[in-house]
């Protein structure tokens, strides 16, 4: 077997292979449909160049049939080729290229008539190995005009047709598919233009017929992955698996070809090990060889793309000792815009209180980014079920190829985030956030190589982020818990402050009892009344301070009520008695005038058994969040005659006393409602934020302490509803 029959060989797997591939992953492409049939006329070279190579030189006949099979093939080739290039860029479909159709007809038919006489013509046996087309016997003019028509003038328009559209083209996708084009057709192209030459005489072999193989892998690459590796990585790749394997394959066969008889001569009927064992050797080192030669090209070809990708690996490692977020988040996006050299960078994280992923940081100054993007958002739906980068030139291509609504939705939301590649951000299997990143400055396209380098990065900013969130949060629930044992102190201290309070109240009561008393006792019929007037003012004044006085000492006798837990133990106590003392101190805290407060229950109802000045928190705290609730929805929804109520009923419930306590407010979101009776969380927003022990301490009350139950229902933007069961009095 020589070397243009294996060759040959590898042609036929790699278009056969490459056009079944092509049609079973682009169903949906006229792009790849249509390669995929080109892919079919190198096959029916292969097939054709194989069987003829493998003939002697007596089966002259047989050897012209497989080469009218083969250029049925080399025909259709540059037809089919200038017709993939006008899909691919969109143009119409002009007269002239069915022109060409039907010339590849009118040739086809010259090709199988009358044994090829008018077309082929004649046939010679060349290197003493195979027939070959011999046009100077005959010089058959259609030949020579299928030749220059076809393999010059046809594909040279093409040809022009890429390079004009390289220049015009700013998409960077397209243009680096159109790079790879440019290249599959000088691999594939010169090589069929080098085996045009034997016809005229010019006797080199052909060695370049392994290029067909590479040409069609380069074209199905181009057009199946959009997700391209730099174009001179795969020159050179492509040139140094050539210049290699031709050197492994076709050496063996120049030894045997210019040096047979000497090597007959030397090493007799045993002459074919030599050339056999030089193949064996040269296939040993040949990959060796590649992947050496292969390696130093690409570290230098590729030296500021690896520093990049090694500072990223480098900065990955190391964001992790970083505990505060803000400053987490700024250090990747200074890092990956600094050293990438990109135009744009923005990080989202999940907001659990809103339900949204909200913009953290972005860098670039002349961009407004997007502050929110929904949950339910479709470019989000994708990313969690699909759980990788998202690239903004992938997607655009996939909905101009197939029409898919869904990716016209991705390429839609992508466009507004300006997102060129899209990172998302998993912790296991909670979604984080995602990175935004913009273009490169310098025109390229983000490799496969670039994007494993930014998952690792996201993956490793995923933990960093969780542990400094973490830190946060338990930083704040430190400063939580302090403030609490700060009200604790203040509670145990009620006592010695209310008496020391209380004294100074004393005081000021019998003063000013004394002094309206001097007042009143005092003879004005003498005064000026401008005097008289004075002491009217200063009676008036006395009378005030005596007021407010007694007054204050209600204020205090209730606090010191409040905070004197069990002291007075269990006993039988009706609602009224426990709300009507919840409004006296709660009214220091919520501005009962802006809400209405309704009790929705008979005066006959059953008594509670019960501590007064516990359940009295409950209370407190149920009005307390629902006049937060309240105010809430007041601000965010602004509607019009809306007014805050908060609604008492009980009735008998299966030997308990049932109370509910339902409010109109804004109510919890449903990601919320398993977190509510948590310690340290609140839905509050405002200022009055709390310190999320309220909901927690009002449980333990009910069902630790009374041994009831305590359950709510909530509607977001329509209000909440707490139901509590308290043991009846007997």
């Amino acid at each position: 077997m020589n070397f243009l029959a294996i060759s040959s060989i590898l042609v036929v797997i790699a278009a056969v292979f490459l056009s079944i591939f092509i049609i079973l992953t682009s169903k949906k492409s006229s792009i790849g449909i249509l390669w995929a049939f080109f892919c079919i006329t190198p096959a029916l070279w292969g097939i054709g160049t194989c069987i003829s190579s493998l003939l002697p030189e007596s089966e002259y006949d047989v050897a012209l049939f497989w080469w009218q099979f083969a250029y049925t093939g080399t025909i259709m080739a540059p037809v089919i080729f200038t017709h993939f290039i006008y899909t691919f860029l969109n143009l119409k479909k002009k007269l002239f290229l069915r022109l060409f159709y039907l010339l590849g007809c009118i040739f086809l038919f010259f090709n199988w008539y009358n044994n090829s006489r008018f077309f082929l013509g004649n046939l010679r046996f060349v290197f003493n190995q195979f027939y070959w087309v011999d046009w100077i016997k005959y010089k058959n003019p259609i030949w020579i005009i299928f030749y220059i028509g076809f393999y010059w003038l046809l594909l040279g328009y093409s040809f022009l047709l890429l390079i004009k559209a390289y220049k015009t083209i700013t998409d960077n996708i397209r243009r680096n598919q159109i790079k790879y084009f440019i290249l599959g057709s000088i691999f594939g192209w010169l090589g069929t233009e080098s085996m045009f030459l034997i016809p005229f005489h010019i006797d080199i072999y052909p060695f370049f017929n392994l290029s067909l193989a590479f040409y069609t892998i380069i074209f199905a690459y181009a057009i199946i992955k959009y997700r391209l590796m730099d174009i001179k990585i795969a020159i050179t790749r492509a040139g140094l698996f050539i210049i290699v394997y031709t050197l492994v394959l076709g050496l063996p066969f120049a030894v045997t070809i210019w040096s047979k008889p000497w090597l007959i001569d030397t090493l007799g009927s045993g002459w074919w090990g030599a050339p056999l064992g030089l193949m064996a050797a040269l296939a040993t080192v040949g990959p060796f060889l590649y992947i050496y030669i292969q390696r130093k090209a690409e570290d230098k070809l590729l030296k500021e793309q690896r520093q990049y990708q090694n500072t990223l690996k480098q900065a990955s490692i190391g964001m992790t000792r970083i505990r505060n977020l803000r400053k987490l988040l700024d250090l990747i996006t200074h890092i990956v815009t600094k050293s990438v050299k990109i135009s744009y960078a923005a990080i989202y994280l999940y907001n659990p209180q809103t339900n949204d992923y909200e913009l953290q940081v972005s860098r670039d100054k002349d961009r407004v980014p997007i502050p929110k993007v929904a949950f339910d958002n479709p470019l989000l739906t994708w990313i969690m079920l699909k759980r990788e980068p998202l690239i903004y030139e992938e997607v655009k291509r996939q909905m101009e190829d197939t029409g898919d609504v869904t990716y016209k939705l991705l390429e839609e939301n992508m466009r507004i985030l300006t997102a060129s590649v899209i990172i998302p951000s998993f912790l296991e299997d909670r979604f984080l956030g995602f990175f935004v990143l913009g273009d490169k400055m310098s025109g390229q396209i983000y490799s496969p190589e670039d994007l494993n380098v930014f998952q690792v990065l996201a993956s490793q900013a995923a933990l960093a982020i969780e542990n400094a969130q973490f830190y946060e949060d338990t930083k704040e629930m430190q400063e939580q818990i302090a403030q609490a044992e700060k009200m604790a102190t203040v509670g145990t201290m009620a006592d010695g402050l209310s008496h020391q309070i209380n004294n100074r109240f004393y005081a000021l009561a019998l003063i000013t009892g004394d002094s309206i008393n001097t007042v009143k006792s005092t003879d004005t019929s003498k005064c000026t009344p401008e005097v008289k007037e004075m002491i009217s003012s200063l009676s008036y004044a006395l009378e005030r301070i005596q007021a407010n006085v007694l007054q204050g000492g209600e204020v205090v006798k209730g606090i010191l009520k409040y905070t004197r837990k069990g002291e007075e133990g269990f006993s039988g106590l009706t609602i009224d008695q426990i709300l009507d003392g919840t409004l006296e101190m709660v009214q220091y805290k919520v501005k009962l005038s802006e809400i209405d407060i309704v009790r929705d229950y008979p005066k006959n109802i059953p008594q509670i058994y019960g501590n007064l000045p516990q359940l009295q928190e409950v209370f407190f705290n149920l009005i307390d969040n629902a006049y937060d609730a309240i105010v809430e929805r007041r601000n965010l929804l602004k509607e019009e005659g809306y007014r805050g109520k908060i609604t008492f009923t009980a009735y008998p419930w299966e030997n308990k006393l049932r109370i509910v306590s339902e409010d109109n407010g804004l109510g919890i979101k449903a990601d919320q409602v398993k977190k509510v009776f948590t310690p340290f969380f609140t839905t509050k927003t405002s200022t009055r934020k709390g310190t999320g022990l309220g909901l927690y301490v009002i449980r333990r009350i009910i069902t630790d302490t009374h041994k009831g139950q305590i359950a709510f229902e909530t509607e977001y933007q329509a209000g909440t509803k707490f139901i509590i069961d308290l043991p009846i009095a007997k």
